[in-house]
């Protein structure tokens, strides 16, 4: 009697079956190890830190002296931040001397003069005709505004389409500005701050999303001295910001004392590798930044009240009574409501 044999067993399988079996072996084998290789190459280009290599800039726009505010359009319409203001347009901003430009500073001011701005108080607000998708920011600041009830800006966005295109606050603070500068970004979903940042400023949040925290956005608070009086008083300040598909980055220097490639007058490329560490680092780790931040345009302004302003007024900042109230009757405490920019100069690359 044949012995009889298990169609499991590989000792009965014909010559062609041992052979099949053993090639369907290694396959599996071949797939296991290239999804595993595949799997690690995926899971560390998803969480590793950017590569923010030297790039090759170039200068493309340098905005200064008496043309500054030809490189700009004035909103003169309701304020999108719903604050207690009322934005001029041009001619009422020259007039009245809310904006001048001279040879070695531009001047952008709000009304000191109303004693009754029931209204909201007048001020101005520019946005650059001309728009970017990446790109070096170098905002040379004399003098920032500070006082109660202001929540003034240097920023970039999308006026269009917003928050789609994303927005980057480069110099932002509220009320007498002694807290420091906030740098902060604003997007649509699915961006977040929660992997490895390189930086010296502290985290104030770390999801962008605009429909979080009251739209708080991912923020970077930096040292008392990066705004308002102390920043003032101590010659004003040069801020600094790369936007790349890498991730944003932002630096604040003493406008005496800036990295060399910074300088005024100096046409070397600058290095941003070179400069230490930002003060504020937005890696594209779990955010894109390729594709939440397109087409934008340079804002300044100086606003009032309005949800942050109005939010810290009393508790954190002890300013006096209602924000609307003051920001309309007390015009003389706003003397000290001024940009003074020195220039704007917006580097390119072709990487």
């Amino acid at each position: 009697m044949a012995p009889t044999t298990s169609k499991w067993n590989p000792r009965g399988w014909q010559k062609k079956w041992k052979v099949t079996a053993v090639v369907a072996t290694i396959i599996a084998i071949i797939v296991i190890i290239v999804a595993a290789v595949e799997g690690t190459k995926h899971h560390k280009s998803k969480n590793s830190y950017p590569d923010y290599h030297a790039l090759n800039y170039t200068l493309e726009d340098r905005w200064q002296g008496t043309n500054f505010f030809d490189n700009f359009d004035y909103h003169s319409t309701a304020d999108p931040a719903n604050g207690f203001v009322n934005y001029v347009d041009q001619a009422t901003a020259i007039s009245t001397n809310l904006t001048y430009a001279g040879d070695s500073s531009v001047f952008l001011r709000a009304d000191s003069t109303d004693t009754n701005a029931k209204n909201g108080r007048n001020s101005v607000r520019i946005t650059s005709k001309k728009q970017f998708h990446s790109g070096l920011f170098v905002f040379d600041i004399k003098h920032t505004p500070y006082g109660c009830g202001l929540w003034p800006a240097v920023w970039l966005a999308d006026p269009s389409d917003w928050p789609g295109n994303g927005e980057i606050d480069v110099v932002e603070t509220v009320n007498q500005g002694n807290t420091g500068n906030q740098m902060a970004l604003h997007t649509s979903k699915g961006c977040k701050m929660n992997a490895r940042r390189e930086q010296t400023g502290t985290v104030k949040g770390t999801n962008c999303y605009n429909g979080t925290n009251d739209n708080a956005g991912c923020a970077v608070m930096g040292s008392s001295s990066s705004y308002g009086a102390e920043a003032n008083e101590d010659g004003g300040a040069v801020y600094a910001m790369e936007l790349r598909d890498a991730g944003i980055r932002m630096w604040i220097f003493n406008r005496d004392s800036p990295p060399g490639d910074l300088r005024p007058n100096n046409d070397t490329t600058p290095d941003p590798s070179s400069w230490g560490q930002p003060i504020a680092d937005f890696p594209s780790t779990d955010c894109d930044i390729g594709s939440h931040f397109k087409n934008q345009s340079i804002i300044a302004n100086i606003d009032f009240c309005g949800s942050w302003a109005d939010s810290v007024y009393s508790s954190q900042f002890k300013c006096p009574g209602k924000c609307e109230d003051f920001v309309a009757t007390n015009a003389t405490a706003f003397e000290k409501a001024y940009w003074e920019f020195a220039s704007f100069r917006i580097y390119s690359t072709n990487e």
